[in-house]
């Protein structure tokens, strides 16, 4: 059996695995084996009595829980089954909150950890009540265009003769007789007074992100801002190419309506709402519109690009979207953007996760991408014989996509080479130098430079004995 998203093996116990541990707790649960190489193959544990004593100890004395530790035996060889179960409460080790996600043990931080124990709790972002909202603070006029908008769509409830607080009661806005976060954001008079940046960034913008030519914010609720943003676009940010057909004049789009509302709409949906505003860059041959808030747990850009469920960050104002009938809850919205590119003869759209957030962007033309250089070495055979091996080098874009959430805290400050490297040794302390050459394509000399400024900068340290020891990232 090999490694999937909820079993580990580990050759021998470093502290470090504790992490695991946490991780799966706080996620689905999970099996960790010590005394197994990364094929399931038994290598058997010297000091298995100790650890027996330990890892239990350990595990309940940093976090606070309990796990089935036994020890097992294959053919007079020991190694030892850590079970994790799922908890419904946050599991944290040392004050610290990890998460398993695929095959990767992540440390939730900010945003995330937030969102993470919201979420333990039972609750979204937006489903909490807030406070020091009434039904003074809801614009009547925003409510009757969103009931109006919901007209023949079949997905509405009868509001037939309802007062506003009914209403909101229907939608599942209210919680004893109070507003919740939704219900501001949506409807609100003034969301920005009790939430910072809820408005839409548009710019304009010529040869490249630097150069600004002029700009507007439109804030207000979400049903104000899905049409004025819009207008907007239309009246002062694109332009439309003309033609004729004998006397008769044609404008086409710069981009089609329905791609560019779907963006807005995903950004505003699944935005996080204690972070940035969402911001719409338009340039002579592109739109790009990024929203603050990374992909949920286990979902990852491939996945947006073909079929998947839909994971809204925030549940309660995607079903008041959906009963409008502004957006579906499919999982279908990168498609929609897509095919609608793709019908108007435009390029395929990029999407990427960018400064901690999502960021769409279409084109008018294709673009090129930069080609890439062959990295070429030479492979000496037993034989003393050589053989040219060429390598493509990665671009530094599909470095960083290639860590998905490791390494987080690092991200900022250091480089592609150097994130890589402490991926190695998260999924594997025990790795060396020459194994970090090997995965890099680099000389051992390289790699270990590379293992001395991570050192230096008192990110990892060795511990145990010069051969046969690990690594460990100091927290």
């Amino acid at each position: 059996m090999t490694e999937q998203q909820n079993i580990e093996y580990k050759k021998s116990w470093h502290d470090n695995y504790l992490k695991w541990v946490c991780g799966f707790a706080n996620a689905i649960g999970g099996i960790i084996y010590i005394g197994k190489d990364d094929n399931g193959n038994v290598v058997h544990l010297a000091n298995y009595r100790k650890l027996m004593e330990d890892i239990p100890n350990k595990i309940r004395n940093s976090m606070g829980i309990i796990c089935d530790v036994q020890l097992e035996d294959e053919n007079g060889k020991k190694y030892i089954s850590i079970k994790v179960n799922p908890y419904s409460i946050p599991v944290s080790l040392r004050g610290r909150y990890y998460y398993r996600t695929g095959s990767t043990t992540t440390e939730l931080t900010g945003i995330e950890l937030n969102e993470f124990l919201l979420k333990k709790a039972g609750k979204t972002w937006d489903d909490v009540i807030e406070e020091g909202a009434t039904l003074e603070d809801i614009d009547t006029e925003s409510l009757s265009k969103f009931i109006e908008d919901s007209n023949g769509k079949g997905r509405m409830p009868n509001t037939e003769g309802l007062n506003t607080k009914e209403i909101l009661d229907k939608l599942r806005l209210t919680e004893k007789d109070k507003l919740k976060r939704a219900a501001i954001l949506l409807f609100g008079k003034d969301p920005n007074k009790f939430y910072p940046n809820i408005q839409v960034k548009i710019g304009r913008f010529e040869k490249d992100a630097t150069d600004l030519k002029f700009q507007e914010i439109v804030e207000g609720n979400l049903v104000y801002m899905i049409e004025e943003v819009q207008i907007q676009l239309n009246h002062k940010f694109l332009t439309r190419s003309v033609s004729f057909e004998g006397m008769k004049r044609i404008e086409k789009e710069a981009y089609p309506i329905d791609a560019l509302r779907e963006m807005l709409l995903n950004a505003l949906v699944h935005r996080t709402y204690m972070g940035a505003s969402v911001q719409m860059r338009v340039f002579d041959n592109k739109l790009s519109i990024w929203n603050e808030g990374t992909l949920p747990l286990g979902l990852s850009i491939s996945d947006l690009m073909q079929e998947h469920n839909s994971r809204p960050r925030n549940p309660v104002i995607a079903e008041a979207c959906f009963k409008a009938g502004y957006i579906d809850t499919w999982g279908r919205g990168i498609s929609k953007i897509i095919n609608s590119c793709k019908a108007a003869g435009l390029p395929k759209p990029k999407i990427t996760e960018k400064d901690g957030g999502i960021l769409v962007e279409i084109y008018k033309e294709e673009q090129v991408t930069p080609q890439v250089t062959p990295q070429v070495t030479e492979q000496v055979n037993a034989d003393n014989t050589t053989t040219r091996v060429t390598t493509r080098v990665k671009t530094r874009g599909e470095i960083r996509n290639d860590f998905g959430m490791i390494s987080e805290r690092f991200r900022n400050h250091l480089s592609p080479v150097l994130l890589e490297v402490i991926k190695f040794i998260e999924e594997n302390p025990e790795i060396t130098a020459v194994g970090i050459a090997k995965k890099l394509n680099k000389t051992p000399r390289t790699a270990e430079n590379y293992l001395k400024k991570l050192k230096d900068l008192k990110i990892i340290e060795h511990k145990g004995a010069k051969l046969g020891g690990y690594w460990e990232i100091i927290d």
